[in-house]
């Protein structure tokens, strides 16, 4: 597994990285796999998905566009989660060509690979002032629009689309006191909602559980609590 995007994929500001989304979902992967999955997680602080992004020169950089063949496709993934939207929308980058950068990753990857492809959007934040007025684009208005065209996309592409936005309900407490990043619950969210879409999606995450629950032992018993009611 492959997760490409930007400061909330790195794992800011988690309390450690293990508690970091990436690595949560690599856990529940790997808890219904008999084979375990390396994953990489090649999250930048302040990436932007294109050398064309309005901020790039004030960016994280390298841009998603620009490190694809090194730190996606050279690592021959089954599986890509792809998480942009949120510095693009407050850098000032044009929906539309975000949009056209977003399917150009999607091409390229699948020019060289064939891995399951999962995007997601903008995160819900609660302060749109952090970094001062050149990140000062967005509110949540433009956010709900990044995140129907990143839906648009994987419809349209053929990929796996997660709510990252509405993972946690608009609720504040999940997003760290610096008012961008989620916290340690947030990211505990974002994880179960991308694995709840995989399982949904992918078969394969049955099959372990699928071959066990043929044998495993009958451990259930109730009788204690029937039997303070005579049945």
């Amino acid at each position: 597994m492959v997760a490409l995007g930007e400061s909330t994929t790195a794992g800011g500001w988690s309390t450690t990285p293990e508690r970091c989304w990436v690595p949560i979902l690599a856990s529940l992967i790997n808890d219904f796999q008999s084979i375990p999955m390396e994953f990489f997680n090649l999250g930048i602080g302040a990436n932007l998905i294109s050398t064309h992004s309005r901020s790039y020169e004030h960016s994280g950089k390298p841009a998603a566009n620009e490190r694809l063949d090194k730190h996606v496709i050279a690592h021959r993934p089954d599986l890509v989660i792809i998480s942009y939207g949120l510095n693009d929308a407050r850098g000032g980058t044009p929906l539309e060509l975000f949009r056209e950068e977003l399917v150009d990753l999607v091409v390229r990857i699948r020019s060289h690979v064939e891995p399951i492809i999962v995007m997601l959007g903008p995160y819900y934040m609660t302060d749109f002032t952090l970094g001062g007025p050149r990140w000062g684009h967005a509110d949540l208005a433009l956010f709900k629009r990044f995140n129907e065209s990143v839906h648009q996309v994987a419809t349209d592409k053929q990929c796996l689309y997660v709510d990252a936005l509405a993972a946690n309900g608009g609720t504040d407490w999940m997003v760290h006191y610096d008012g961008v990043h989620q916290n340690d619950l947030g990211h505990r969210v974002i994880a179960n909602r991308i694995f709840e879409v995989l399982a949904q999606n992918c078969s394969c995450l049955a099959k372990k559980t699928k071959e066990a629950e043929k044998t495993s032992a009958r451990w259930r018993d109730e009788s204690t609590l029937k039997s303070d009611y005579g049945c």
